[in-house]
């Protein structure tokens, strides 16, 4: 029978309170704690919590704090990728993010979904649905990424935009829901 944890890396409804996720995210916040209260001008201090906190991101990638995620285990960024003040990434299923890639500041990253249907939700699983986001994107500041999306290779997501469907390459999307302009 397979762990919720494996449940969830699969996608499939799991239960969040797990002691074994539990104690996952309550090492994220730990992380995510020290990594935002850390001196800026520590390098080496920043660089270390960086690599425990996101062991399968690229060690070149730059979160200016605060940054808040759910795991930490779950988002592989690739070489150069940015995020500026206040990004949250709720990394249930896996985030790719690929190289070069920026993010403005209060972006928010969602795999995690709730069943539709009230009864089942007020049951208590959960479940995700994997992101993924290409190469030199912009994605402009508040903007929100839905589970499930993928955003090709250098788009523009327009401030505030709310993503709710992929993305092909090169587009421009702005808005709520998000639609291209380009």
């Amino acid at each position: 029978m397979p762990t919720e944890k494996e449940k969830m890396l699969a996608g499939e409804l799991y239960v969040a309170a797990d002691p074994e996720l539990v104690a996952e995210r309550r090492r994220a916040r730990q992380l995510t704690l020290r990594l935002n209260t850390a001196d800026p001008a520590d390098e080496s201090a920043y660089r270390a919590i960086m690599a425990e906190l996101l062991p399968n991101a690229d060690p070149t990638i730059y979160f200016q704090p605060p940054f808040y995620c759910d795991y930490g285990y779950n988002i592989y960024a690739g070489a150069g990728v940015y995020m500026n003040f206040n990004c949250v990434v709720l990394d249930v299923c896996p985030v790719r993010i690929g190289a070069g890639t920026m993010f403005g500041p209060a972006v928010q990253i969602y795999t995690a979904t709730h069943p539709i249907d009230a009864a089942e939700r007020a049951k208590g699983p959960e479940y995700a649905k994997p992101i993924t986001i290409g190469r030199d994107c912009w994605i402009g500041g508040g903007a929100i990424i839905q589970p499930g999306v993928t955003i090709g290779d250098r788009v523009i997501v327009g401030a505030g935009a709310v993503v709710t469907k992929d993305v092909a390459d090169d587009a421009i999307v702005v808005g709520n829901p998000a639609r291209p302009i380009r």
